[in-house]
């Protein structure tokens, strides 16, 4: 006799997994982008913060090479270095890139609006709090210490460096998942602001919810947005919008003060079987 077990989690979301930068803290993903584009000035290739924002989300090192690997970006340093970017290279980059972030993650560790509103909604539906990171362990380490001063505690929170690959590997989704003892991946939910974060959650089999107006793919500060006309406004919502839902996220938010409402509909529709597929 054939038989196919049916059966699928219909219970609530457990975990919510939060990216930092341009998530919950650095409206706009900010200080990375920055340091990137300063990065390879020193190296005498010029790059935009445009190209510089197209990799965010994952490890830094892995950045750095797939800005290297972009066609325009390969040519310049072919043209600047005679030759085409070598590990060492890499290596050289990455070593200055650290205390270049490190000098300005500070003045960039600033909650976004909305985010402690949202997260005390959250463990009222006792949903547990983890946070991930593209970030090496010591930026981590400054962001979360100014996030606390802040009131935002994250229970636990892992660094790309921290596992075997970064995203869109899904291991640190897995980590926080074992660490906070949550089981089925469809009980949690990750939330990031850039294509990385939402395939890694899309590879961790959880729900997913890419974040638009905060974040990297709009990438402007909470005031430099809040300059820009209405129509100006909605037309970035919107590409952002379109980007991270292209890349496969169930629900796209403008900032995580909207999440409440996403957790509620994902509830919903686990009771009624859906899963994240």
């Amino acid at each position: 006799m054939n038989t196919t077990n049916r059966r699928g989690y219909r219970g609530p979301l457990k975990l919510a997994v939060f990216d930092w930068a341009g998530t919950t803290v650095d409206y706009g993903c900010m200080a990375p982008a920055a340091v990137f584009v300063e990065g390879f000035r020193r190296q005498g290739v010029t790059i935009t913060l445009e190209e510089a924002r197209g990799p965010m989300g994952m490890e830094k090192r892995a950045h750095i090479e797939a800005l290297g690997a972009m066609p325009r970006i390969a040519a310049a340093w072919l043209q600047r270095h005679g030759k085409p970017m070598q590990p060492q290279d890499v290596d050289a980059m990455y070593d200055d890139f650290v205390p270049l972030l490190l000098a300005v993650l500070e003045q960039h560790a600033g909650v976004i609006p909305g985010v402690l509103g949202a997260v005390d909604a959250l463990r009222a539906m006792d949903i547990k709090i983890a946070a991930s990171t593209g970030y090496f362990v010591e930026a981590m380490e400054i962001v979360g210490k100014a996030a606390a001063h802040q009131g935002y505690r994250p229970e636990f929170t892992i660094s790309a460096n921290q596992v075997p690959a970064g995203r869109p590997a899904p291991w640190m989704i897995y980590r926080a998942m074992e660490s906070l003892a949550v089981y089925p991946p469809q009980a949690t939910v990750a939330v990031g602001d850039t294509v990385p974060d939402v395939e890694a959650g899309l590879n961790a089999g959880v729900w997913t919810v890419g974040v638009a107006q905060t974040g990297n793919e709009v990438g402007l500060s909470e005031a430099e947005f809040a300059a820009l006309s209405v129509a100006d406004q909605e037309a970035k919502r919107h590409k952002a919008r379109a980007t991270l839902a292209a890349a496969g996220a169930h629900f796209v938010v403008d900032g995580v003060w909207d999440l409440p409402a996403v957790i509620a509909e994902i509830n919903t529709r686990l009771h009624q079987g859906e899963q994240p597929g």
